[in-house]
């Protein structure tokens, strides 16, 4: 059987089980499998609740898998490409069903991570041990968190106090001369919680290119926080996060620092008034060294204001948000800093066994103008286990500061580039048993105004435009099973992508994907696999240049072999498959390639009381 034929047969087999699945209720169904996640609706529901199509990483999970960067748990999961130019600490960008690289919006702990300059967040720079849960919320959702929610958000939470008083220390060392440690404190002392942790990892790297030289990554992270709840109810909390460090490429390399603050206030006003206010700010930095050396240091500040109000079982959540993006380094803008303020509402209407959902938000933003979004979902449960939903929304992407004012060689920003608009349509069915679960989705979204460069072919300046349309659909199958022995997962993405005004494919999106995570959990020890396969993918929009799919399988292994004392051991792309997901631009392009075979093992010691 070819490789490109493989996931397609497993979306058969898939949709075959279907009615299967069906008929196979029970007495004891429960929502084991159906978790509370709160990033796909202003407030905490259950998956099946928020009428949207959700995948939710635990802290088990990723302890389990060992990831070497957040990436890794990205890679194949429903509706996700992931595309980097090579591994440790490399340029990295996530298509979110198909939107672009800067049309998902990445969070951390409700604090947004993006480079205001290139509009791309810093996901090689989020180092995992310090992550303990990630929701991947698949769907347009701009009328809840405003621009570049086109695709999805994909929102990190960082790691939180267990018991009264614990802590940690690992040591780990691998493949290309691999060393990291990782160490924390945390504790609960009555309503006061308090955490600070942080991870240091060294690693020579691989070669980027074939016959190229190794290039390495540096990377210290940081987290401390404290919160505090009320007798009463509500919180108040501060959250302090930042990774900084040096990563080398061909042609040089780039000092970087990321960095997020954020002060969160909860209050009950009264048995049918919660109020919640979030001051944040973030930092993306980088100076980058080499045969084009440059500094781009960006700023976000954000203030957020969520009213939610309770009417029997329906709620109403109102707010408003004001924020600020500055930017500044070596090269020119005409501009160098913008806000933009923002009206937001959400309504969540229960009626039985039918739920239904509308959002809206307006956003005015000096650059730009005025956008407005809005979303409706509707949803039925058939009984316990299986429900129905549709959803239709807008979204947009925002102008970078690169799009809008950038001014260096042959380039010229266009201050009058509209944001890129989308509509998306989706349905999905799902079942949610005691220890097991299914979900299909069905999507299309239709983009306008796509942002495009474009150069005059005489003079070879360049700008961007507002040329082109997309139109992208496709269907997700994920499911999982769990038993006290058992937790496997699985995911499948069909999906087709077209640049409506040439008829291409839109570049570095690959249209099959497959997923599977298995792990054996026994008393003291465990073993588990990953297998993952993306189909080819174009690099350039043109269509010229296709990049072969590839398939890799990850082992791991764990043993708690004494109270407290634990280990574990990993060898990723076990079949050595040098692929790759990017090409290097220039008159003589190049294959980014990912690692071959790796190890890392590692000792962990921790203590609760």
């Amino acid at each position: 059987m070819s490789s490109k034929s493989f996931p397609v047969v497993l979306a058969g087999v898939s949709l075959a089980a279907l009615p299967l699945a069906v008929m196979a209720q029970s007495d004891n169904q429960a929502d084991a499998l159906d978790p509370i996640v709160v990033t796909a609706t202003l407030g905490p529901q259950t998956v099946g609740e928020s009428l949207s199509s959700v995948t939710v990483i635990e802290k088990d999970d990723i302890r389990r898998q060992q990831p070497a960067e957040f990436r890794d748990l990205l890679h194949a999961q429903p509706g996700v490409n992931v595309v980097s130019d090579g591994t440790y600490g490399k340029t990295t960008s996530v298509f979110l069903r198909g939107a672009g690289s800067a049309g998902t919006v990445l969070l951390l702990d409700g604090i947004r991570l993006r480079s205001a300059s290139a509009g791309i967040p810093p996901w090689q720079f989020l180092p995992p041990e310090l992550i303990e849960r990630v929701e991947l919320v698949r769907g347009a959702k701009s009328s809840l968190y405003g621009a570049d929610a086109v695709g999805g958000v994909v929102q990190a939470f960082t790691l939180e106090p267990e018991a009264a008083r614990q802590g940690w220390v690992e040591l780990s060392g691998g493949s290309h001369s691999l060393l990291e440690t990782t160490a924390g404190v945390a504790g609960r002392e009555g309503r006061t919680g308090f955490l600070a942790g942080g991870v240091y990892s060294d690693t020579d790297g691989t070669n980027l290119r074939a016959g190229g030289e190794d290039k390495g990554f540096r990377n210290a992270g940081g987290l401390a926080k404290v919160s505090h709840r009320f007798d009463q109810g509500g919180g108040a909390g501060v959250t302090v996060f930042q990774s900084e460090g040096n990563t080398e490429f061909e042609g040089g390399d780039t000092d970087f620092l990321v960095r997020a603050m954020g002060l969160h206030l909860e209050a009950v006003a009264s048995d049918y008034w919660r109020t919640r206010i979030q001051f944040s700010e973030s930092r993306d930095e980088q100076d980058t060294f080499g045969s084009f050396p440059s500094v781009f240091d960006t700023l976000h500040r954000s203030a957020r204001w969520e009213n939610t109000l309770t009417a029997g079982v329906h709620e109403f959540v109102l707010g408003t948000e004001a924020t600020v993006d500055e930017v500044e380094g070596t090269s020119q803008f005409s501009e160098d800093s913008r806000t933009n303020t923002a009206i937001f509402g959400q309504a969540r209407l229960n009626f039985g066994p039918t739920d239904v959902m509308a959002s809206a938000r307006l956003d005015d933003n000096e650059a730009y103008g005025k956008e407005e979004t809005g979303g409706i979902a509707l949803g039925h449960q058939f009984d316990q286990a299986h429900r129905a939903r549709l959803s239709y929304a807008t979204s947009f992407r925002a102008p970078t500061f690169n799009d809008l004012y950038l001014q260096v060689p042959f380039y010229t920003g266009n201050p009058d580039v509209d944001p890129e608009e989308g509509q998306m349509v989706e349905i999905g069915v799902s079942g949610r048993y005691s220890h097991w679960f299914w979900d299909v989705a069905v999507y299309q979204n239709d983009v306008d105004d796509l942002i495009t460069f474009v150069s005059d072919p005489v003079t070879f300046e360049g700008t961007v435009e507002n040329v082109e349309s997309a139109r992208i659909r496709g269907i997700e199958l994920s499911s999982g099973f769990e038993t006290v022995n058992w937790d496997v997962n699985a995911a499948i993405t069909l999906s087709d992508t077209e640049n409506r005004d040439t008829g291409a494919r839109l570049p570095r999106r690959s249209e099959r994907n497959v997923r599977l995570d298995v792990d054996r959990l026994f008393d003291q020890w465990s073993v588990g696999a990953s297998v993952i396969a993306e189909s080819d993918r174009y690099n350039d929009a043109a269509n010229n240049s296709r990049l072969p799919g590839y398939g890799t399988l990850d082992l791991r292994a764990a043993w708690n072999f004494l109270p407290g004392w634990s280990a574990q051991f990993k060898v990723d792309n076990v079949l050595d498959r040098r692929y790759t997901t990017s090409q290097g631009f220039g008159t003589a392009p190049f294959d980014y390639l990912a690692a071959g075979r790796t190890y890392l093992a590692s000792i962990r010691y921790d203590f609760r009381q």
